[in-house]
């Protein structure tokens, strides 16, 4: 099976066509992971929601509704945001509820949860007034994940999220419809295997008085070597464990997973000690995941320093110091002008964008189905200023 960049549309006549810098999405790749999301859900009886704190370039909830069942929001704006462009179910979940978003919140959402037993029980009975239909949730941490790294491990010690189990009772559970639960991080269903051991260990003797169970996010559904079997065997088992409950999954990063590219150009090429390319994005602002973590983001037809004839520093156009994409080697020598192509940059990218340093947020664009682009949002001056005052 080929990997959505093997099957990229991109080409020189569409890069010429593009503004610099851009996010470009190709609406093809995006519809190839939606349609593995809802063979997955129609196979293993189970909603699949869009993470919007992942991916939410709404301009595509069109399609995307299309095939999943609605949206996973962290607060009031995403719920927004769900509810509007995208107009399906719409679950809210947040670490802290403000009090002065909660009556919004509980109009725009179907299923509001809650991360404490105390926010539970001061709100629960007030966003059911505002609205009546709402189905009230509680997150709950199982204590056990295999996340690569602690900044991503909801159950990490001292871990904020979620309530454990020796702070539920039967009282609290008798005010909710249903336990939520999220430990994964970019994993296979053989971590959602481990995860749900703990989780029914832990709480399993609450679950047949419920009516739904959400599974979180993390699930790295789209990739090329997840097993999709071993996870629709896994979710038969558990609805046909507990046949009362629905089963929600939120991915995130695998609706936005390698369907689109972030478009850069080398503005400089200056020496010290390497050839270093500064180009017209910044890694702190457009793509702040590959400090964070740090990660190495694929370029197209680069490789490893040292691996082709010419090799350079990527660098990003701030002040910062450590504003740097990593080394890579080319083909040929990059000249002032050259775009470079930095592979898989829909998920965690426009969510996270920031203006530091002035720099401008790149523009975004797509390319239909049908080979047309189409320049959704150039950004200026004025974004930059509206932010700070």
């Amino acid at each position: 099976m080929k990997s959505n960049l093997q099957l990229s549309r991109i080409d020189d006549s569409i890069l010429e066509a593009l503004p610099s810098p851009c996010w470009l999405l190709e609406e093809s790749l995006l519809e190839r992971n939606l349609k593995i999301l809802r063979d997955i859900a129609d196979r293993s009886d189970t909603k699949i929601l869009l993470a919007l704190k992942g991916y939410a370039m709404w301009h595509s909830f069109d399609l995307v509704g299309e095939y999943l069942d609605g949206c996973c929001a962290s607060g009031l704006h995403e719920a927004l945001l769900g509810a509007q462009e995208l107009k399906k179910e719409v679950h809210t979940y947040s670490p802290a509820y403000r009090e002065e978003d909660l009556d919004a919140i509980a109009r725009t959402s179907d299923h509001m949860l809650f991360n404490s037993p105390s926010q539970l029980s001061r709100f629960a009975e007030r966003v059911t007034r505002v609205n009546p239909s709402l189905s009230i949730g509680l997150r709950v941490n199982p204590e056990y994940s295999e996340a690569p790294k602690d900044i991503y491990n909801p159950c990490a010690p001292y871990s904020r999220l979620g309530t454990l189990q020796k702070d539920l009772d039967v009282e609290t559970v008798r005010k909710i419809d249903g336990l939520h639960f999220h430990a994964l991080c970019e994993q296979d269903s053989s971590a959602l295997a481990g995860v749900l051991e703990a989780f029914e260990e832990k709480f399993g003797r609450y679950l047949p008085s419920l009516k739904w169970v959400n599974f979180g996010g993390g699930h790295h559904i789209t990739r090329v070597d997840y097993d999709r079997e071993g996870l629709v065997n896994l979710l038969r088992a558990f609805k046909k464990r507990y046949e009362n409950l629905e089963v929600y999954l939120e991915p995130g990063e695998a609706v936005g997973w390698q369907t689109g590219s972030l478009v850069a150009t080398v503005l400089d090429i200056v020496h010290n000690g390497m050839d270093i390319a500064i180009l017209d994005i910044s890694a702190e602002a457009h793509m702040p995941d590959t400090i964070i973590m740090p990660y190495r983001a694929d370029v197209r037809h680069a490789a490893k320093a040292g691996k082709k004839s010419h090799t350079y520093r990527l660098a990003g156009n701030t002040c910062l110091a450590g504003d740097i994409m990593g080394d890579y080697s080319f083909d040929r020598a990059l000249k002032v002008g050259d775009r470079i192509i930095f592979e898989d940059q829909m998920h965690y990218t426009m969510v996270k964008a920031s203006t530091f340093n002035g720099i401008p947020l790149p523009s975004i664009a797509v390319l239909r189905k049908n080979g047309e682009i189409e320049v959704l949002r150039r950004f200026g001056y004025e974004d930059f200023k509206s932010r700070l005052g």
